[in-house]
C-alpha cells in the first residue's frame, strides 16, 4: 500500500517522527492496514497554510508516485486550533482524486486529549476513534 501524508503548515518543521512510527507500528489511524502488507510513504507535504493551497495540487503528485490512500495528519485534528478545513480537504481530495483521504496518522498523545477532552475539537477525535488508541499508546506519543 503506497501512501501520501499532508500536515497541517504550522508544523512545516515537523521530521514526522511519530507519523512514521505509527506508519511502522501500524498505531493510530494506520492500524486499518494489515501489519504484514508493506506501507510506503511516497508523497509528505504541508497544506501550504490556510486555506490549504497545497491541497489542491499536492494529492496529484502523491498519486502519480503511487499513493492509493491521502492521510491527513493527526495535528491537522489536534492543533491549536484544529484545522477548520479539515472536512473540506477530506471531501475535496476524495472528489476531486478519487483516492480515499484517511483523517489522522499516529494516535493522539495522552498530553493532547487532555487539553482537547473539554474544547470544542473532542467531536473531531471521536469521529476518528483509531486514533484515541489506548491511554497506555497514548502516553507512548506524548
Amino acid at each position: 500500500m503506497r501512501i501520501g501524508i499532508i500536515i497541517c503548515d504550522r508544523y512545516r518543521t515537523c521530521g514526522g517522527g511519530k507519523c512514521l512510527r505509527s506508519m511502522r507500528e501500524r498505531a493510530g489511524a494506520f492500524d486499518r492496514y494489515p501489519k504484514d502488507e508493506p506501507l510506503e510513504l511516497v508523497g509528505y507535504s504541508t497544506c501550504d497554510g490556510c486555506p490549504g493551497g497545497n491541497i489542491e495540487y499536492v494529492p496529484e503528485e502523491m498519486i502519480k508516485n503511487g499513493a492509493q490512500a491521502i492521510h491527513l495528519a493527526t495535528g491537522m485534528v489536534v492543533g491549536y486550533p484544529p484545522c477548520p478545513h479539515l472536512t473540506y480537504f477530506k471531501t475535496f481530495i476524495e472528489e476531486r482524486y478519487g483516492v480515499p483521504v484517511v483523517v489522522g496518522t499516529h494516535p493522539i498523545p495522552e498530553k493532547y486529549r487532555r487539553v482537547h477532552q473539554g474544547l470544542d475539537s473532542l467531536p473531531v477525535l471521536e469521529a476518528a476513534p483509531s486514533l484515541m488508541a489506548t491511554a497506555e499508546i497514548r502516553r507512548t506519543y506524548d
